[in-house]
């Protein structure tokens, strides 16, 4: 059912706070995963090997390959679970969700481009269909559908094969590795993809945009505060039945004079926090 109006300006500064709030979380998990196991040996008690063994290692590796690893504050904790994996993949299966949900919004605000929503087009980057001409499918949300999927999946597979470590080893840790490796590159490839092969193109159809506020009974819900629920919600309706904006309904079914009912009516102003009619608070 439709709402109040809002922006795709403020659409669209939604989803780029789930992807900023999406990198800190990735983030926020590379600590744990700096920590390696190597220095525990067998059970983690570091039998049979140097006492600086694994501190060393732990340097050496992140000289080579120019990160900071260190030995793991707990060998039987590193050894016998893979919780910072688990973390990981938890942190890469929230960004899957989230770009699964933007891409399945902007496929949605594509849709038409008669028969739909038609608020954006995206660009086209193939033939959409082999019997019906001039149809393009929107490919890319699609496979950033799909990859959210993988990603799911290979996360419920990291979680049974991070609680299945049985004592001081966790035998599952090339499953873990495997799946989790795959997921940041699925999802690293597909957000590029998106980025670049769809949201990059994307325009905003601002004339549907802006038909489709005037003719949305939603707009007569800041008419409440001028002529009450009642009417307002009687306006509403008969804009619905009749498909006629509600503007022009306002101005006969009310003794509103015109530039009040442009001014409640004021779309931009219903995208705005306040008390004040039309929703502003600035004035």
């Amino acid at each position: 059912m439709d709402a109040t109006p809002i922006r795709l300006g403020q659409e669209f500064s939604g989803y780029a706070s789930q992807v900023r709030h999406g990198i800190a979380r990735v983030q926020a998990t590379l600590p744990d995963l700096r920590e390696l196991a190597i220095g525990g040996t067998a059970v983690g008690t570091g039998l049979n090997t140097h006492p600086e063994f694994g501190q060393r290692m732990a340097a050496e590796i992140g000289s080579l390959l120019g990160s900071s690893f260190r030995e793991a504050s707990n060998h039987f904790e590193a050894q016998g679970a893979q919780d910072a994996a688990a973390w990981a993949s938890g942190a890469l299966n929230t960004v899957a969700a989230s770009l699964m949900k933007i891409a399945n919004d902007v496929r949605l605000m594509n849709s038409g481009p008669r028969c739909g929503l038609g608020e954006v087009t995206l660009p086209a980057v193939q033939p959409g269909s082999s019997i019906m001409p001039g149809k393009v499918n929107p490919v890319i949300c699609e496979s950033v559908i799909q990859v959210g999927a993988q990603v799911m999946g290979n996360h419920l597979a990291i979680t049974v094969g991070a609680q299945w470590g049985q004592l001081e080893l966790n035998t599952m840790l090339p499953m873990i590795a495997r799946n989790l490796l795959e997921s940041a590159r699925l999802l690293a490839a597909v957000s590029r993809a998106f980025a670049d092969k769809s949201l990059a193109g994307l325009v905003a159809n601002a004339d549907t945009c802006r038909d489709y506020v005037e003719i949305s009974p939603s707009m007569a819900t800041a008419l409440n505060p001028l002529i009450g629920y009642d009417r307002a919600a009687e306006i509403a309706k008969k804009s619905f039945a009749t498909r006629r904006p509600v503007r022009e309904l306002a101005r006969e079914m009310t003794d509103l004079k015109p530039a009040e009912i442009d001014q409640a009516l004021d779309p931009r102003r219903q995208t705005e926090p306040g008390l004040e009619l039309g929703g502003s608070a600035g004035g």
